[in-house]
């Protein structure tokens, strides 16, 4: 078992860190406090779950007229979509125009239909993990679950097979190994919000702690 204390600090420790003296950004796209880089570095709570295609199931549920319970087969018939966007991890490092390949968040949703009293949502991982996203965000175009980033399928330790992206988020709202989507009326504050985490998360306000 991972010590949960230990990694728990060490991610605070790196997004409390401050951007280096007389650093600044001179890509406008990339928000203030991150440094560009090229690679895609790997951050986890120490759980990789075995999780492949053939035992993956995405549920989708709660305030929803029609619950969805899609395996694999079943995610692949849907409509495929591709989108380039730029990933913002709160431990202070963009990576810009990923490529990801899936099915956009907006489309599984519809096929769910929220009912009117839902407002937020909750993504559940099958680590464990939870973070929670108020609908709406969900709904923007560029949001997608994705099982595919630059060209080639996602592996286990980047969250394949399948992994939600959001990418006016900051990372941690981009659950890895997706298995739930979870509609509700009240919002629920996930593993990193109850643990000092801002709820929003925009990364262009820097909104990486609740006091902010």
């Amino acid at each position: 078992m991972p010590d949960w204390k230990k990694l728990i600090a060490a991610k605070i420790a790196l997004a409390k860190r401050g951007a280096k003296p007389g650093a600044t950004n001179a890509n406008l796209r990339v928000p203030a406090g991150q440094t560009e880089v090229h690679n895609f570095p790997i951050l986890d709570l120490g759980i990789v779950p075995e999780i492949d295609t053939e035992n993956w199931q995405l549920r989708i549920y709660g305030l929803v007229e029609h619950e969805l319970n899609l395996d694999w087969a079943a995610f692949q018939q849907l409509p495929q979509v591709n989108d380039i966007s730029d990933f913002h991890c709160v431990t202070r490092w963009s990576q810009l125009d990923m490529d990801w390949s899936g099915v956009s968040a907006q489309h599984l949703l519809m096929l769910a239909a929220p009912l009117e009293s839902a407002k937020y949502v909750t993504l559940h991982g099958y680590d464990g993990y939870t973070t929670n996203i108020d609908l709406n965000a969900l709904l923007d175009d560029d949001v997608i679950v994705a099982h595919s980033v630059l060209g080639k399928p996602l592996t286990r330790e980047h969250g394949g097979p399948v992994r939600m992206v959001v990418p006016k988020r900051y990372a941690w709202k981009s659950a890895k190994w997706l298995k739930c989507i979870e509609l509700h009326a009240e919002d629920r504050p996930g593993f990193w919000e109850v643990r000092g985490y801002h709820n929003y998360a925009d990364p262009w306000l820097e909104q990486r702690f609740s006091d902010h």
